[in-house]
C-alpha cells in the first residue's frame, strides 16, 4: 500500500508520491479549498476593499442563489452587507486607535520590573546583602474576584499548604 499523504484543505487522502502530490496540490479543487480555508482568516478591511472592487452579481441579486457560489468574480453581498462590513471596519480601527492612544503603561509593567532588576544588579556589584522584605503574592491586574478563581489559581496559604499525616506518593 505505501504511505498515504491526507490534505487537510480537501479532507482527501491518496497514495503519497511526487506525481500525486504534484497532481493534487496544483488541482482547482486543492486551490479552492486552501482559498476557502484561508479567507476565513481575512480581516474585515480586506473583505470589504474586495468586494467594494467587484461589480453586484445579477443572477444572486435577482434569486438569492447562485451557480457559481462562492467562485463568482461578482459580489455576492448587498448594500446593507456592505454598510455593515464597513462599520465593522470603522468600529476595528476606532478601537485600534484608542488602544494606541491609550497606551500609557500600566502599573507592574516591564518598566518597573527593569528599575528592581538595575537596583538588585547596583547592590550585587557593591556586595551587599539583598534587603530581606517578605513578598505579598499578587494577583495580575485585570483577573476575577480570588474567591472566583479554581484552586489551582488561588494563592497559597502564608504558610504554605498543610500536609496530611497520611500522606503516600507514588
Amino acid at each position: 500500500m505505501g504511505k498515504r499523504y491526507f490534505c487537510d484543505y480537501c479532507d482527501r487522502s491518496f497514495q503519497d508520491n511526487l506525481h500525486n502530490r504534484k497532481k493534487h496540490l496544483n488541482g482547482v479543487q486543492h486551490l479552492r479549498a486552501k482559498k476557502v480555508w484561508y479567507d476565513l482568516f481575512r480581516d474585515a478591511a480586506a473583505i470589504l476593499q474586495e468586494e467594494q472592487s467587484k461589480k453586484p452579481c445579477r443572477k444572486f441579486l435577482q434569486t438569492g442563489q447562485c451557480d457559481f457560489g462562492s467562485n463568482c468574480r461578482f459580489s455576492h453581498m448587498t448594500e446593507m452587507d456592505l454598510e455593515r462590513l464597513s462599520a465593522q471596519v470603522h468600529e476595528e480601527r476606532r478601537s485600534k486607535d484608542q488602544r494606541q492612544e491609550g497606551a500609557d503603561v500600566p502599573v507592574g509593567t516591564v518598566e518597573e520590573w527593569l528599575e528592581k532588576r538595575a537596583k538588585r544588579l547596583r547592590l550585587a556589584q557593591s556586595n551587599s546583602p539583598l534587603p530581606e522584605k517578605p513578598s505579598m503574592f499578587q494577583y495580575p491586574p485585570g483577573w476575577p474576584p480570588i474567591q472566583d478563581l479554581p484552586p489551582s489559581l488561588q494563592a497559597p496559604p502564608p504558610r504554605g499548604w498543610p500536609i496530611p499525616a497520611n500522606l503516600q506518593w507514588g
